[in-house]
């Protein structure tokens, strides 16, 4: 046996791994500073729903309703679409949620985004599932997301191959052991930052927020784990709008309202960064008029979701 040539291999092997060891930089995501606490988290806690916490909330949706009669006459608008920008409006303006673990480090994501799940048939129980993945920023506004939402949605519920079957469709002709191979080999690429950036662009699971409307099929929200794969840190479930009695200025009356559960990586940050994103939220919510605007006829109205509104909220506890 020739030992130079052994040590060779070794020492090349050995090279490469010290390589892969300390490369930080990733297609989506900024290497964070954190406190050696978070770091220990990752390391008895490897897996997302190793760490994850739940949290329930009811919100008053009167004001919501009447939102949604009156943005209709200018744009399509649902209660799903007030939902989904209330959510991006808490993300953006609570950066430290938009973070992710991969690889026992932690990144803040470069494109905030958000998923959410679709029947390719309007309430066809039998439909294909489709998945959205739609990017969002600073200068978005209600109508903004709801125009490009609502142009996305159109393609996946035509007969056009989407990126997402392509991918499902390669993967589905793997056998078995083959799959598990291919599996695992894309989890070893993301944990070493090897993973192309394509992959992740189009992953609707390397999002920022996933998000169920129970309420659109008539179901109340539920808990719902995270994913092992990708890097989506937090999944919402909103559900339909119900009568509840509530207490509001020491009074209980019934209001119709919307219940949402959050599962939520706590190895990202503490609870005081998730409960500002969510008093953001619970504010949009309640009061869409303030924080999103968008009713007048010429768009002057339409607040951004980077911009800072009243930080007010009232809702039942």
């Amino acid at each position: 046996m020739d030992w130079t040539i052994f040590a060779g291999v070794v020492g090349g092997v050995f090279l490469l791994w010290v390589l892969l060891e300390n490369k930080t930089s990733r297609p989506d995501g900024t290497p964070v500073k954190h406190h050696p606490y978070r770091k220990i988290m990752w390391y008895i806690m490897p897996r997302r729903d190793d760490g994850v916490v739940y949290f329930e909330h009811d919100v008053v949706a009167d004001k919501l309703l009447d939102y949604v009669e009156q943005a209709n006459k200018r744009f399509d608008c649902s209660v799903s679409t007030v939902l989904l920008a209330a959510t991006a409006r808490a993300l953006i303006q609570t950066p430290a949620m938009d973070r992710f673990v991969v690889g026992n480090r932690m990144y803040q994501r470069k494109q905030p985004s958000i998923s959410f799940a679709m029947k390719r048939k309007r309430k066809d129980k039998s439909s294909k599932l489709a998945t959205v993945k739609q990017p969002i920023g600073q200068d978005d506004t209600i109508e903004s997301i709801a125009n490009a939402v609502l142009a996305r949605v159109s393609v996946e519920r035509t007969d056009a191959k989407t990126y997402a079957d392509k991918e499902y469709a390669l993967f589905n002709m793997l056998p078995r052991p083959f799959f598990k191979v291919a599996h695992r080999l894309f989890r070893t690429l993301d944990y070493y930052n090897l993973l192309p950036g394509s992959f992740i662009e189009n992953d609707p699971l390397y999002t920022s927020v996933f998000l169920a409307f129970l309420g659109s099929v008539n179901l109340d929200s539920a808990y719902h784990h995270l994913f092992e794969h990708g890097t989506c840190p937090l999944f919402i479930t909103y559900g339909k709008v119900m009568d509840r009695v509530v207490v509001i200025d020491g009074q209980a009356v019934v209001k119709p309202t919307i219940r949402f559960k959050v599962t939520y990586d706590e190895r990202v940050d503490d609870g005081m960064t998730a409960g500002d994103g969510m008093y953001k939220m619970i504010a949009t919510i309640e009061d869409p008029f303030l924080h999103l605007g968008c009713l007048a006829e010429d768009g002057s109205d339409a607040y951004k979701f980077g911009e800072d509104r009243p930080k007010t909220w009232q809702t039942c506890g």
